[in-house]
Parts: structure tokens; C-alpha cells; sequence
């Protein structure tokens, strides 16, 4: 797979190491010449560039591209490179950065984004994992809604942390209450991983990772609290 991934800061150099070593033909594009460091990254091609232009996109054969990751350390320049990528280039994926949460309502389709990665709340939601025992902790959204809302995420995936005393402690997975297109996909326990059968007995502590579509967290959150009976 080709992947040009715009922005050479430490976010764009990690990300192309990394799918350099699964094997894919990694392009990183930067603009700024104190960041363009080859050595940095041997595996990969360079491209000394503004991806937000189309003559840079041109020269680095963007439309021979499969996917296209936008992840500079600049909202702006991310949404311009994502639309550009996919409007004038038709990249069949997009995935772009978000540098400011405040920003996130922005990176929909409408500006040609397939996935939006949120740096700020992938570290809040990792913190609210770790510390904010018995409720429910969105880590990502997928996607849009089958009607291509802006800004309605088709999937979401949450976890909750099982509290002594919780309302499903004890309970196998087969009684589970869960809402239609929903799943428990794993659970943690401890330092395992399981991918949970129906006889499965819950246990405080559990950390339990759902994926669930648009408008069904409400009911997830009662059931994982046992606020009130499910619809």
C-alpha cells in the first residue's frame, strides 16, 4: 500500500516508522526545511513541500496514492490537505489530525475526511480510563451515520471499568441487556485478554470495551450503571 503522510514533526515521523515496518511504501511530505530529515526516517521517501498545494500533491503522484494522512501540528493545513486528497485526487482514505479539540466538530467528510484522530481527547479519554472508575469512557468514533450527518458517527468505541459492587459483577455476558447494534467486543482482566463467550461471569475490575452505533451510548451508560431499565 502507498501512503503519503503530510507533516515530518514527531507525530508524522513515528507514524511512517511505523508502517514502514508493516511493510508499506511510505511518502512524507514537509514543508519546513529544519524538519526535513531523510535520515530520520530511511525507510520512507521525502518531499521537500507544502502539501497544502496542489502542485506539491501533483509532484508527490498523490492519485497513485491509497491512503493519505494528514498530520501536521496545524488544524488548518491538515483540513486543506485532506480535502485537496480527496476531492482533486480521490484517495479512497483519509485520515487527518486534530491538533485542537475545539476544533474536531470541523473534520467531517464536508472536508474530505474518512477518520479523525483527536490527540487532545485520545489522551483525555486514556486519563478518564485509567482513573474514572464505573463510567463509561468514549475512545473513538468511526466513521458517519448511514444518512452522512456531519459530525454523526456511524460506530463509537467506549470502555467501562468494572466497580466493586457494580450492578453487572457477576452477571455472565449472555444477560446482558445490550442494545440493538451494539457489542462487547473484549474484556481486560488484569493483565489478559478476553475475548468473552456467552457464560463468561463479569468481575470487579474488568475492563470492558463496547462498539456501539450512533445514538445507543445513553443506553449503554444504563446498563453499565444500572441507572434505569432499557427500552
Amino acid at each position: 500500500m502507498r501512503i503519503a503522510v503530510a507533516g515530518a514533526g514527531a507525530v508524522g515521523r513515528s507514524v511512517a516508522q511505523e508502517l514502514v515496518g508493516y511493510g508499506h511504501k511510505v511518502l512524507l511530505i514537509e514543508k519546513e526545511f529544519d524538519r526535513y530529515q531523510p535520515a530520520t526516517v530511511p525507510g520512507a521517501e521525502w518531499l521537500w513541500a507544502d502539501a497544502c498545494e496542489i502542485a506539491s500533491l501533483e509532484e508527490a503522484e498523490m492519485q497513485i496514492c491509497d491512503v493519505a494522512i494528514a498530520a501536521t501540528g496545524d488544524d488548518k493545513a491538515n483540513l486543506a490537505m485532506a480535502l485537496l486528497a480527496k476531492t482533486e485526487f480521490g484517495i479512497d482514505r483519509v485520515v487527518a489530525r486534530i491538533n485542537d479539540a475545539r476544533n474536531e466538530w470541523l473534520f467531517t467528510e464536508a472536508w474530505g475526511i474518512d477518520v479523525a484522530v483527536s490527540t487532545p481527547l485520545a489522551l483525555v479519554a486514556a486519563v478518564e480510563g485509567a482513573i474514572d472508575v464505573g463510567h463509561l469512557v468514549r475512545l473513538m468514533a468511526l466513521g458517519r451515520d448511514s444518512r452522512g450527518d456531519l459530525g454523526q458517527k456511524a460506530t463509537n468505541v467506549a470502555k467501562f471499568t468494572l466497580p466493586d459492587g457494580g450492578p453487572l459483577v457477576g452477571r455472565r455476558v449472555r444477560d446482558l441487556e445490550m442494545p440493538t447494534d451494539s457489542a462487547l467486543v473484549t474484556l481486560m482482566r488484569g493483565i489478559h485478554l478476553i475475548v468473552p463467550g456467552p457464560d463468561e461471569a463479569l468481575r470487579a475490575g474488568d475492563e470492558l470495551l463496547f462498539v456501539f452505533a450512533s445514538g445507543v451510548e445513553e443506553r449503554i451508560r444504563a446498563m453499565v450503571q444500572g441507572t434505569r431499565r432499557l427500552e
